[in-house]
């Protein structure tokens, strides 16, 4: 059981999770850099993160059937978070983030759950430091923006504006994919 949390909520649960794993191994995929906390949707933080459990689930949720999600896990939800607040400023559209701490587990999932989190139809832009086919499995249409190298080393900041990691370029790289 791999899994790679987006915030500190996230990161409680994670290392729950992986405490209470006792039938596989578990490892926490972690961050070296300063993540923002995602801010809670409604309530409490840590309670909303507990959804983390089932693999993926909606950080930011606006529709049952939005105009399109935003997909992640990691120190890349933060980003989606920030690209988000530009995007649905700039267009208008209803735009749901889901956060990815763990693929498998969120293909463990009944069919119905996985479908409330990724509706048929709606475009998925995917986005993660590592190599795109990580998430390419959740995104039947839409796009997957990764990386297909490593072993730079710079600080997060440097690093995040050469290979095209900030808020800004993913609006960007949203509206090409969209046509907008």
């Amino acid at each position: 059981l791999a899994l790679r949390p987006a915030d500190s909520a996230e990161t409680l649960v994670a290392w729950d999770m992986a405490l209470n794993t006792k039938n596989r191994p578990c490892g926490l995929i972690l961050s070296r850099q300063n993540i923002k906390d995602i801010p809670a949707q409604e309530g409490q933080r840590l309670e909303e993160a507990a959804q983390a459990k089932k693999g993926a689930y909606n950080v930011l949720f606006t529709q049952t059937k939005p105009d399109l999600i935003l997909l992640a896990n990691g120190s890349e939800v933060s980003t989606l978070v920030d690209a988000e607040k530009i995007l649905s400023q700039e267009s208008g559209l209803k735009i749901n983030i889901v956060s990815v701490p763990s693929e498998g587990l969120f293909r463990s999932q009944p069919e119905e759950y996985q479908k409330m989190i990724l509706p048929d139809g709606v475009p998925v832009f995917g986005l993660t430091a590592g190599l795109p086919v990580a998430l390419e499995g959740l995104v039947k249409k839409g796009t997957v923006y990764g990386l297909e190298h490593f072993g730079y080393s710079a600080p997060y900041q440097v690093l995040d504006e050469k290979f095209g990691f900030t808020p800004e370029n993913i609006v960007t790289l949203v509206k090409r994919m969209l046509y907008i």
